[in-house]
This record gives structure tokens, C-alpha cells and sequence, in this order.
């Protein structure tokens, strides 16, 4: 067991990227996660929601805002069983409206992050980080908070370089 954790919510099928509806067969940020797994070694979580959103890009982003203007909590299929034992955690997701999926809110809730370093990435197709990190900073103040990393969404493939700065600062 790696002292390191990478949690990530990521979405496939319909995605906006470079500009138009593609269908991914991996989410963007599960790619990112991919890669911060092979430079880290870290143990890796996928974090979904027992109600997945639709894979029509249209009807997941309905969903997707009506939970954030509720400020809803949705249901994880499953959580680590502890994070005890993790130093760091990688705190992966696509931006959302400028912030996270209101299901990351669900899992940075339930647990206590004393301790712990969190360094966020998120995916994207032009609006970075948003209020991510703040976000973070909010719902964990007894974690120490790393400086994000924003990695645009069509270009993810490619950021293996950029990824590997951001680990190692």
C-alpha cells in the first residue's frame, strides 16, 4: 500500500472537447489520473455516484447544474474503506461550473483530512481551476491545501511533462 492516494471523478461518453461533443471511452481526468498513478505509484479511487449522470452531454449537464444549485450531495457507490494511512492525496476532477462535482463535495465530506496534503487537478476546456481550490480549502481547513493543477481537458494526453512539474513541486 502506497502513503499516497489519488481520488478522482471522472465522467466518459459525451464530453465537450476542443470545441465540440466527442464520445470518450475514458473521462478526461481518469486519463490524468492514469498518468499521476504511473509517476507516483499511488493507490488510485474512482469516485461515483450510485445515480450516474446520463451520457448525453446535454441531459448530464441539466443534471449536473441542478445538483450544484441545490447544492446536493449525491450518493457514492463506495468509499475507501479508510484514508488513514495516505499522506497525500490527488484530488482529481473535471470542472464543474467553476468548482468540482457536487460528488467530490460527498467524498472530501466524509472523511477527516487532518494531516493530510491535498493537491488538486482538474480537467477542463478553458476555465482552469475555478474555485476548486478554495472550495477544498473550505470543506478541508485542517488539510494542507497544494497549489492546483489545471489540465485542459482535449489536451490531456500530451501533459505527461506538465504533470510530472506539478508532482515534484
Amino acid at each position: 500500500m502506497s502513503d499516497k492516494l489519488i481520488a478522482f471523478y471522472s465522467r466518459a461518453g459525451e464530453n465537450y472537447v476542443n470545441g465540440m461533443i466527442k464520445t470518450l471511452t475514458v473521462g478526461n481526468t481518469e486519463v490524468a489520473a492514469g498518468i499521476i498513478a504511473e509517476l507516483t505509484g499511488a493507490d488510485s479511487f474512482k469516485i461515483e455516484q450510485v445515480q450516474s449522470y446520463s451520457d448525453d452531454y446535454n441531459e448530464c449537464i441539466a443534471q449536473a447544474q441542478s445538483d450544484q444549485k441545490r447544492e446536493a450531495r449525491p450518493e457514492l457507490k463506495s468509499y475507501p474503506d479508510s484514508i488513514d494511512a495516505y499522506d497525500t492525496i490527488y484530488l482529481g476532477f473535471p470542472n464543474y461550473w467553476s468548482t468540482m462535482p457536487m460528488a467530490v463535495f460527498t467524498f472530501l465530506e466524509h472523511f477527516d483530512f487532518t494531516g493530510k496534503t491535498i493537491k488538486p487537478f482538474c480537467t477542463h476546456e478553458g476555465s482552469g481551476m475555478g474555485s476548486g481550490v478554495s472550495d477544498i480549502k473550505k470543506l478541508c481547513p485542517s488539510a494542507k491545501v497544494d497549489k492546483g493543477l489545471a489540465i485542459h481537458g482535449g489536451s490531456v494526453q500530451g501533459a505527461r511533462k506538465d504533470i510530472e512539474k506539478w508532482i515534484n513541486e
